[in-house]
């Protein structure tokens, strides 16, 4: 192997070395998995504003019904002017009425109007402002994981390390959607680790292959013993439980993604592409919440979010466009769910952003700064390293 060719498989494998150091115990108890939802879900078919009679004269067939007890194509009744999508029924559904579940409607990136999935995906994972020079080597996550004490252990749950997680400190990162070989195999990582040896990162490479070969195993396991017989889960679901057993025992500041909710085409109401989308990332959340286990989820916060919503009117294609404002979710064991929280505003065409999308009303900085203030008490300074020129806004959900 040239030099060129190895150092550029060291360049590959950096983001998914950790710093090398012993862990200390996690001195805040709460463990944080973000979701995001790649490709823009179309929040209005999901958290479905069933009080307005514009919303269904804006989407004659991709519309979801009000709820109706005798209609199980309905939406699920949240309260008097929102529903849920019928396909959640038995997933997120129970978690809402648990009091688990909390909703956020109008909310996204305030000052990001490009409707670029690409650009507003990387000004949410950045958490920097978006007009003026942005420094693409620093997530929001890197950076609120610099400013937690010692018992922070990150993972990104993604093939690649993600925008959010790029940062000083090198960050764990693993395929959590299937188990067998990364890209790079046993004589390419020896490899490597010969490169580093004798160096500073070297104890930091070694242990982030080892971390690596760790997880891959306990995947392994798992997935053997849950194959005795038994349907095995699919798709997100079977990701969902090996993202719960991980941080249930492992991990505590966590990023996923989900991708595919671009629906330009055939969106349909209940029984098309959406709906078989948030049955799967439904029993994806399910799966995780039942394998994290009850005393976990109690300390556990997720928060669910997409780069932006999608056009209220459905198109002539019976789908929807890219838009702005979308509805976020908060989820955990001990918030105060049950609930559509944040801003908002009657729907109409004069308080539509540009007369063709949700405004947002509760910019996403703001949302989780103060989520994080509440779940890690940092103060304004803390807050503004990791969201800069953003103020926290507490919403009391946590």
């Amino acid at each position: 192997m040239r030099r060129r060719d190895l150092l550029k498989l060291a360049a590959a494998a950096a983001p998914a070395v950790i710093a090398g150091h012993a862990w200390a115990a996690p001195q805040t108890s709460t463990r944080l998995l973000v979701v995001f939802l790649r490709g823009a879900y179309d929040a209005a078919n999901v958290v479905i504003p069933v009080s307005s009679d514009f919303y269904y004269q804006s989407r004659p067939t991709i519309r979801i019904g009000k709820p109706d007890p005798n209609d199980a194509f309905s939406a699920l009744p949240l309260d008097a002017d929102y529903g849920l999508h019928p396909w959640l029924k038995d997933t997120i559904y129970p978690l809402w009425q648990k009091g688990q579940v909390a909703f956020v409607p109008f909310a996204g990136v305030s000052d990001d109007l490009s409707r670029s999935h690409f650009e507003t995906q990387d000004s949410i994972e950045l958490g920097q402002p978006v007009k003026g020079s942005r420094d693409f080597r620093s997530g929001f996550m890197s950076r609120l994981y610099g400013q937690l004490a010692g018992g922070a252990r990150p993972i990104a749950f993604t093939d690649d390390m993600p925008l959010s997680f790029r940062g000083d400190r090198p960050i764990p990162n693993v395929s959590i959607g299937r188990v067998g070989k990364g890209a790079i195999d046993d004589r390419d990582a020896r490899l490597i680790l010969e490169m580093y040896q004798g160096q500073a990162l070297g104890p930091a490479v070694a242990e982030g292959f080892q971390m690596r070969g760790e997880v891959s195993e306990a995947l392994s396991s798992e997935m053997m013993a849950a194959s005795r017989g038994a349907v095995s889960p699919k798709g997100f679901q079977l990701a969902g439980r090996r993202m719960g057993r991980l941080m249930r025992d492992d991990y505590n500041l966590a990023f996923v993604d989900v991708g595919d909710w671009d629906t330009h085409v055939n969106q349909d109401s209940v029984d098309g592409y959406l709906g078989h989308r948030l049955q799967e990332l439904g029993g994806g959340l399910a799966g995780f919440v039942e394998e994290i286990g009850p005393a976990a989820w109690n300390d556990t916060v997720v928060v669910v979010v997409s780069e932006f919503g999608r056009t209220f009117r459905e198109n002539g294609d019976k789908g929807t466009d890219h838009g702005h404002g979308s509805v976020y979710w908060v989820m955990g064991g001990a918030i105060n769910g049950g609930r559509i929280v944040g801003e908002q505003v009657k729907l109409g065409p004069d308080t539509l952003n540009d007369n063709r999308d949700y405004p947002v009303l509760t910019d996403y900085r703001a949302l989780i700064g103060g989520l994080f203030q509440r779940i890690y008490g940092l103060d304004r300074s803390r807050l503004q390293t990791v969201f800069p020129q953003a103020t926290p806004r507490d919403l009391q959900i946590v």
